[in-house]
């Protein structure tokens, strides 16, 4: 259901000379220009191209067909956002904004570990060093994609070093049936096995930072009854 007038913001794209706008819902803006499948008609308050959205001034057919070769309102917004401006509110920017931040902190607190003692920094600590370091965080650019730069820029405050762990694993067979689905959630099952007795053994790739979390939910799942060996660590 498309998003109310009243809450909609502004998408403007200049190009050839021209102006055009849409009205969109700023969040699954945002959402789209990350990269996210979205529906464009979710995305648009109103199906119309304009000249100036306050006015109500409407772009022309003749004038989407010349520069953007197509006169689907649908198709042409779909540009105007990959390529425009979102006009968010100062509110609206301020909360993207911190989101984008601990989604950042988040993967680097995951996927990152402290080489001087092999685990993680907390998420505080490295948003910390972030704005130690002034770096800067795209609210329209997907998270992951914004980790590399970011490391390099808090790796001169913070020493961090990205890590996957390969760990052993042997469940008893009175919890695999618990313990299948949810140890899935943390990597990569990389070889498995049944035992004669029921029980599950497996080697499981995971991010550096999650493992003491691994080993609580281990604990949890099987009530102290799994086994577990690190076999290697990976790093960069």
């Amino acid at each position: 259901m498309p998003i109310d007038v009243d809450k909609a913001v502004i998408a403007r794209l200049k190009t050839h000379g021209e102006t055009f706008e849409i009205l969109v819902d700023p969040y699954l803006a945002r959402d789209f220009k990350e990269g996210k499948e979205v529906p464009i008609d979710e995305i648009l308050a109103t199906p119309y191209i304009f000249k100036d959205a306050h006015k109500g001034d409407k772009a022309s057919e003749h004038e989407m067909e010349k520069i953007f070769g197509t006169s689907d309102p649908y198709e042409v917004a779909k540009v105007i956002l990959r390529k425009g401006d979102v006009q968010l509110t100062a509110q609206q920017r301020r909360e993207m904004l911190e989101e984008k931040r601990k989604q950042v902190a988040t993967i680097i607190h995951r996927n990152g570990v402290d080489p001087r003692t092999g685990y993680p920094h907390p998420p505080e600590r490295i948003l910390k060093a972030m704005d130690e370091a002034g770096v800067h965080v795209d609210i329209f650019k997907d998270a992951e994609a914004q980790v590399p730069s970011i490391l390099k820029a808090i790796r001169r405050i913070l020493p961090i070093k990205i890590e996957t762990k390969v760990i052993a694993v042997k469940i008893p067979s009175d919890y695999t049936g618990r313990a299948f689905g949810e140890v899935r959630k943390f990597g990569t099952i990389k070889k498995e096995e049944w035992g004669k007795d029921g029980s599950w053994m497996f080697l499981i790739e995971i991010p550096g930072g999650v493992e003491e979390e691994f080993y609580e939910k281990l604990n949890a799942l099987t009530k102290g009854t799994a086994m577990t060996k690190l076999i290697e660590r990976k790093g960069l």
